[in-house]
């Protein structure tokens, strides 16, 4: 359906009614994601491999908002497509999935383990390819949704000593094209956000590092890291009707960082 000029107002940013689910979302990005999705209107569903999540749950209910917490290892398949019907079990549908979880392991190309190339892939890829898949067979049914997945500034570029996490971003900026193309005709909508470099947990090395991190600052504009807060309006946008026409896009937030 085409939208008139006299038909846009500020409720296209509403999440009211909507159900979200949020891998990854009890720290960090993906609590950042959480809180402002819960801010727009709607309930949460959010995976987590660890219990820490009291804070997040406080966050979310202040906003008068349902959460349920799943705790769960996402690198095994199974139970990456198990959160689509626990979530359908809990709210009764799924409209929106952020796949934020992820993770980073850091070594030389030359001395890379196998065991880490796998649990990079396994979880940044694999989980995110499957969970996709799972909650588009809901959406398509629904006739509408939204698939937000988060890339990085490595889905541009080739990083050192990330290779499996280089290799991921890249493939998440790929499969968000893939998942638009066929999605598109069932008023689903897949983009990414790219992250520039933002103060969390995966960052804490090499903000440690004084010459990685002056250099890193010398190339952001905006002369600063990110904070999660950056991030909140944007997958609100992706999220919302307001980006209805948005499809296949990675956008970055990123101070600048590509420009430059």
């Amino acid at each position: 359906m085409t939208t008139q000029l006299s038909d846009f107002s500020l409720d296209f940013f509403s999440l009211t009614g909507k159900v979200a689910i949020v891998t990854g979302g009890a720290t960090g990005l993906g609590q950042g994601f959480a809180v402002a999705l819960a801010k727009a209107g709607a309930d949460l569903f959010i995976t987590t491999h660890g219990t820490s999540w009291d804070e997040t749950r406080e966050l979310i209910e202040k906003e008068g908002r349902r959460v349920e917490l799943f705790q769960t290892d996402l690198s095994k398949r199974e139970n990456a497509k198990a959160v689509v019907s626990e979530c359908v079990k809990a709210f009764g549908k799924v409209d929106i999935l952020v796949n934020n979880a992820g993770t980073i392991r850091r070594s030389p190309i030359l001395e890379y383990k196998e065991e880490d190339w796998d649990a990079v892939i396994d979880l940044n890829l694999n989980s995110l390819y499957f969970l996709s898949q799972e909650a588009a067979k809901v959406m398509v049914e629904q006739k509408s949704g939204k698939i937000i997945n988060v890339a990085s500034m490595l889905s541009y570029q080739g990083g050192k000593f990330v290779p499996p996490y280089t290799a991921s971003k890249h493939a998440v900026h790929g499969l968000t094209k893939s998942f638009a193309n066929e999605l598109a005709e069932y008023g689903i909508q897949t983009n990414a956000i790219a992250p520039g470099y933002v103060a969390t947990n995966n960052t804490t090395q090499i903000r440690a590092d004084e010459k990685r991190n002056a250099e890193i600052l010398s190339r952001i504009p905006a002369a600063r890291w990110a904070t999660p807060a950056d991030l909140m309006g944007t997958v609100v946008f992706l999220a919302s009707n307001a980006s209805n026409y948005v499809n296949g896009h990675t956008l970055a937030v990123d101070g600048g960082w590509l420009a430059r």
